[in-house]
């Protein structure tokens, strides 16, 4: 029920989903019944036998504050949606609704993997490189971040870069306002040192303009700069389609060009649509959350879809707690170092039991 394109989208994605993936069981239409209803009549020549429909009479709106919405409306979607994961009855799920009661949801329903602080919102972003694209976390479930967590998400992003995007050595980057060691701000720079002691690839900093080089797998920020980012590029985009069809319509000539260019200019409208990349996982719940976009089409819930299929499959839970665990276990401070590594344990000790 959430989104701007709400419920047509949304129950349109669904049956493009079973339509063609076969190997998917069975879709669960959470959400008011009578208006799925409706929606689904305009599919006529589709078999529906794998769409079932669970009742939600509550959802949450986009204005609303996540946390107090989620336990006010008790039986809104995306609590119902959680509660699915939570019995074992869905595998995945997908909301194009309030992203921060889906978060919300999703920790207070699902708890946290065993070992982890906070989930992080991953978005999948092109690159130059069609066979490699970018993993960005935090892209906005958490603003505030200390180095402890930024050190985790960079373990995150890169079990689900291995698992679901298949890369087999990902490279990971802490984004930054320079390449330089002693760049950044405190955080950064104690997030530096404490990502270099986690098993991944790690790179060093990177700057914006290295996000899209295909360089880089895996771009670690918190969720203030991760979020400025994704919208900052959706828009960016947006702007380079509308001044290349205002220049291409000046003059007839150009009109000619834009018509022998056609293939091309399609061949890069679809590498640089976000809707194709499936939504953003949300890493460190034991479940596959899928978050996509509020103006998301039929074909973004399609890919999202698929997403959640894939994070499901990966296992993500166990591969996260597993990678979580072997730095905790293996990690050997050295001088200097002890302090740092121990608020890690610390932090996870105290997450652990708040959870």
């Amino acid at each position: 029920m959430g989104g701007d394109n709400a419920p047509d989208a949304i129950v349109h994605g669904a049956v493009e989903a079973i339509s063609k993936l076969k190997y998917l069981q069975c879709v669960y239409l959470v959400g008011d019944e009578a208006t799925i209803q409706r929606e689904l009549l305009k599919f006529p020549k589709i078999k529906l036998d794998r769409l079932k429909i669970v009742h939600a009479p509550e959802a949450i709106g986009m204005n609303e504050t996540p946390a107090k919405a989620i336990h006010k409306k008790k039986l809104c979607s995306i609590n119902i949606c959680m509660d699915l994961i939570k019995r074992g009855e869905a595998d995945a799920m997908v909301s194009a609704g309030n992203s921060g009661a889906v978060s919300a949801a999703a920790v207070f329903c699902l708890g946290r993997i065993p070992g982890v602080l906070r989930p992080a919102i991953a978005t999948v972003m092109p690159t130059r490189n069609s066979s490699r694209p970018l993993l960005l976390l935090d892209a906005g479930a958490n603003t505030d971040c200390p180095e402890t967590w930024l050190a985790q998400f960079a373990m995150m992003g890169n079990e689900y870069s291995k698992a679901v995007l298949k890369q087999e050595r990902p490279v990971v980057g802490l984004l930054n306002i320079g390449s330089e060691d002693c760049k950044g701000n405190d955080m950064t720079k104690k997030a530096f040192q404490l990502i270099k002691k986690t098993n991944v690839d790690f790179r060093g900093n990177i700057e914006g303009h290295d996000l899209f080089l295909g360089n880089v797998d895996v771009a670690v920020c918190d969720g203030f700069v991760g979020n400025v980012v994704l919208k900052t590029t959706e828009s960016v985009a947006r702007a380079v389609s509308y001044w290349m069809k205002e220049e291409f319509l000046r003059h007839p000539i150009r009109q000619l060009g834009a018509l022998l260019l056609k293939g091309a200019l399609k061949s890069m409208k679809r590498r640089m649509d976000p809707e194709i990349y499936g939504g953003a996982p949300l890493l460190g719940v034991p479940g596959a959350v899928i978050i996509t976009h509020g103006s998301s089409s039929y074909r973004a819930i399609y890919h999202a879809i698929i997403a959640g299929c894939a994070a499901a499959s990966a296992d993500m839970a166990t591969r996260i707690e597993q990678s979580i665990a072997e730095f905790d276990h293996n990690s050997e401070p050295a001088v200097g170092d002890s302090a740092l590594l121990n608020g890690v344990k610390s932090g996870i000790r105290n997450s652990e039991s708040k959870n």
